[in-house]
């Protein structure tokens, strides 16, 4: 039902099925498992991270909203598991005097077949805001020749198209100039498939720590992160960016609104009708003298 009704990525299905498991081997047959077999779980789960626990919880409850949907339950034992109240936490970010540190290295390295990967690698996921899964997973069939845009297939099967600016572009090309011939991917592996996930983020870890960063700072991710809040603070529009990240809902995106409030604040006095009054009050009138 998740993947065919749902589109859930695979990696949300494989998640999904590692906390049925695990429920399973706590509390037996969670089709038969009552309230009371629920609520131990709570006990189990109590050293986890809030973020965790939530997930957990959310596969169980999804999974007993299935069974009643088809018939399967009569009753709905998920009220008795826990509802954590979490904080969705800051994106870690990088400066701009950072990435131009891993642009420098990687420019300088780009014209070998492995530095222009990385080169293009690194763009798409700076200049394009790219989920790592998409950008590894790329097919040669979306990047039109001519057009200035990606076709991304992200989160439950959903497309965008992704603006590839002219530098990325360049980039982008000078690596499939290179690419071994043959495969689908724009990223192949030399094992066949395309470049995985965790092999994107040793590279991305590797020429961080060339470019004297710290490789803790450093993954696909907080590239996009990065991508999202320098848009921003270039004056982008909130719902452009979403769209651009491809998030379903715009409370997702507005948590990079946090790194540009003093922009904003600057914005309104400086905008706004009142602003100048405050900066540049009215004079008194001498309201005794004006009297005729």
């Amino acid at each position: 039902m998740l993947a065919a009704e749902r589109g859930a990525a695979a990696n949300t299905l494989a998640a999904y099925g590692r906390d049925l498991r695990a429920a399973r081997e706590e509390i037996g047959d969670l089709v038969k498992a009552d309230s009371e077999a629920i609520a131990r779980l709570t006990e189990v789960w109590r050293e986890l991270a809030p973020s965790s626990l939530a997930r957990k919880a959310s596969a169980l409850r999804q999974f007993y909203g299935f069974l009643a949907d088809e018939g399967l339950r009569s009753d709905d034992p998920s009220a008795a598991l826990p509802r954590p109240r979490i904080r969705r936490p800051l994106p870690r970010l990088l400066g701009h005097g950072e990435i131009a540190a891993l642009f420098a290295l990687a420019e300088s390295e780009a014209e070998a077949g492995e530095g222009a990967r990385m080169l293009a690698l690194l763009e798409l996921l700076y200049g394009s805001g790219l989920r790592a899964t998409e950008l590894v997973s790329l097919p040669l069939a979306a990047v039109p020749r001519d057009a200035p845009f990606l076709m991304i297939t992200g989160k439950g099967g959903q497309q965008r198209m992704v603006p590839v600016s002219a530098r990325a572009s360049a980039a982008l090309s000078a690596w499939l100039n290179l690419r071994p011939k043959g495969g689908r991917w724009v990223f192949p592996s030399p094992r066949g498939g395309h470049l995985t996930r965790v092999r994107l983020f040793q590279l991305l870890r590797d020429l961080a720590l060339r470019a004297g960063l710290d490789p803790e700072k450093v993954s696909p991710h907080v590239l996009r992160h990065a991508f999202a809040t320098h848009l921003l603070e270039g004056g982008a529009d909130l719902r452009v960016l979403q769209t651009l990240l491809g998030h379903a809902d715009i409370a997702t995106t507005q948590i990079y609104t946090h790194v540009d409030a003093a922009r904003l604040v600057a914005l309104v006095n400086a905008r706004h009708p009142l602003g100048d009054r405050a900066q540049n009050p009215a004079p008194e009138v001498d309201l005794a003298a004006s009297q005729p």
